[in-house]
């Protein structure tokens, strides 16, 4: 088996939130910390302009910078690859956060450790989907093997968008089918 990672269909998404919701009612979040987070953007000019929308979490990387920033071993690879957090071990040194190019780790005031999206590894080891997965309206969201994915929607998917850091830097475990305006360089992050 490949890595496994999520699959994201850009063009379906309707940014209606629920893959958010489900996420933060099954990881019990408190008010301001997400694990998996909708983004708006707009490109072009009115009247010539276009919008889409992101649904991310961790991208459980192949070179996680916030593995490899972790100093007590709190963030590491899972058996199965994914990236996960040990709170028994973790400092809340924010080591992680510093590290992550994508924003991904979120301190838990109350606990003052360390979160972030483990793909649902609970219900995964159960034989189910991750709870955005099976929350999206849409079915724009997946998660497996990410050859198999590949395989099932097309060899056009991405990685890189614009609004994101480059793959180069942490090898991210994400395939996105983008809408085309999503590829545009110039963009605004618009307020929902």
């Amino acid at each position: 088996m490949g890595a496994l990672g999520f699959y994201f269909d850009m063009q379906a998404c309707i940014g209606c939130r629920t893959c958010q919701i489900a996420c933060k009612d099954k990881n019990n979040l408190p008010i301001g910390v997400l694990f998996r987070e909708i983004k708006k953007f707009e490109t072009g000019v009115f009247p010539k302009s276009n919008s889409y929308n992101i649904s991310y979490s961790c991208n459980h990387c192949e070179e996680a910078k916030c593995v490899k920033g972790c100093p007590t071993g709190a963030m590491h690879y899972g058996a199965d690859g994914t990236v996960q957090h040990d709170p028994d071990l973790c400092i809340g040194c924010q080591y992680c956060i510093m590290n992550c190019p994508y924003s991904v780790p979120q301190l838990l005031p109350e606990r003052n450790i360390i979160g972030k999206c483990d793909s649902c590894i609970d219900l995964r080891n159960a034989g189910q989907n991750p709870a955005c997965v099976d929350a999206c309206l849409m079915r724009c969201l997946h998660f497996g093997d990410l050859d198999e994915l590949r395989k099932e929607y097309g060899e056009e998917l991405v990685n890189a968008l614009p609004i994101l850091p480059s793959p180069d830097i942490t090898k991210p475990s994400l395939l996105i089918s983008p809408k085309t305006c999503a590829l545009e360089s110039s963009f605004t992050e618009l307020e929902v």
